[in-house]
């Protein structure tokens, strides 16, 4: 296992005690949106409990001042951030794959089109929304910590996703989708690369 990784699994471990706020988030966003539209679930999960859970580590750490422990573990401070980075990376993958596979059973209960390509645009969307949250919001809780910027950390997120979204809305008549949907997905990881740069730079100016 990298070091990256163990500080993903490390991050699992400190927010275990916060699995049943992250299940029940998940569950009545689930609820909410079976009743109006599958096919917004997944994008409405990434946008509203995705970033919850990737600052539940940084919660925790002010808590219980982890940044001592993280300065003694045998791991390269660039793997304790990236792993901030994998953890929320991992919580992506776990919840795009849940919502999807129930958004689909809810589809087919409802009896809702819900085709390849929609399939496709809803992943490509919820991609792009994780891709903006994580990009702004880990450097904040990085420099700042979630006691100083736990609010503007998640609502700065949230405005410009929104905003995007709109904008993306607005375009999708003009724009082909073969042409917009591989630009979001690399632009996404465009946006989590030159994030985890700046997070290094604002890990240095660290404010304690």
């Amino acid at each position: 296992m990298t070091a990256i990784a163990r500080m993903a699994v490390l991050n699992l471990r400190t927010v275990a005690p916060y699995r049943n706020q992250g299940l029940v988030l998940f569950g009545l966003i689930a609820l909410i949106f079976a009743e109006k539209s599958p096919v917004a679930l997944v994008p409405a999960l990434v946008l509203l409990v995705i970033p919850q859970i990737a600052a539940y580590p940084f919660l925790v750490a002010d808590k219980a001042d982890l940044e001592t422990l993280y300065a003694v573990l045998p791991l390269p401070r660039r793997s304790v951030l990236y792993g901030h980075y994998a953890w929320a990376m991992a919580n992506f993958l776990a919840t795009a794959t849940a919502g999807t596979a129930l958004a689909l059973l809810i589809a087919r209960a409802q009896a809702v089109p819900f085709s390849g390509r929609t399939l496709v645009t809803m992943l490509t969307l919820s991609w792009a929304i994780f891709a903006i949250n994580v990009a702004i919001q880990l450097p904040l809780l990085i420099r700042f910590g979630y006691t100083r910027i736990s609010i503007l950390a998640t609502t700065m997120p949230l405005a410009l996703v929104i905003l995007t979204v709109l904008q993306l809305h607005l375009h999708l008549t003009i724009t082909p989708i073969q042409i917009w949907l591989p630009l979001l997905w690399v632009a996404g990881v465009a946006a989590i690369m030159t994030s985890a740069a700046v997070a290094i730079t604002a890990d240095q100016r660290r404010v304690h």
